[in-house]
């Protein structure tokens, strides 16, 4: 993997680890292959940080049909939740295929490098 690669998803990793919307075990994820950079042990968890990614994104019509959902409304609030629902039936018919949340906004940018990773 060429240094700018390795560097844009380092960036990346440390902008998914901040996000507020990352998954516990996403943030862990991103974690161990960071502290794995440069060690034994880095392809191997570099496969495993792209399963993590890949298992994580959420695809905008999932997003869709979890924010009509009751379980949405008790996630987010029944308003949030017809916000959210609003917002990502807009950006869908602009083309997104993925949530546009921060912690989505990095897993895909770093996806985008996957074939550069593994």
């Amino acid at each position: 993997m060429n240094k700018e690669v390795l560097d844009y998803v380092v960036e990346k990793t440390h902008e998914l680890i901040d996000a507020p919307t990352c998954s516990n075990e996403a943030r862990e994820a991103a974690k161990a292959w960071l502290d794995a950079l440069g060690t034994d042990a880095e392809a191997a968890e570099t496969k495993k940080y792209i399963d993590e990614l890949e298992a994580d994104i959420m695809p905008i019509d999932t997003l869709i049909s979890f924010a009509e959902s009751e379980g949405g409304s008790q996630c987010f609030g029944a308003d949030a939740a017809k916000n959210i629902a609003a917002h990502a039936k807009e950006i869908k018919a602009a083309g997104a295929k993925y949530c546009d949340c921060p912690a989505c906004v990095a897993v895909a940018a770093i996806l985008e490098k996957k074939e550069s990773l593994l």
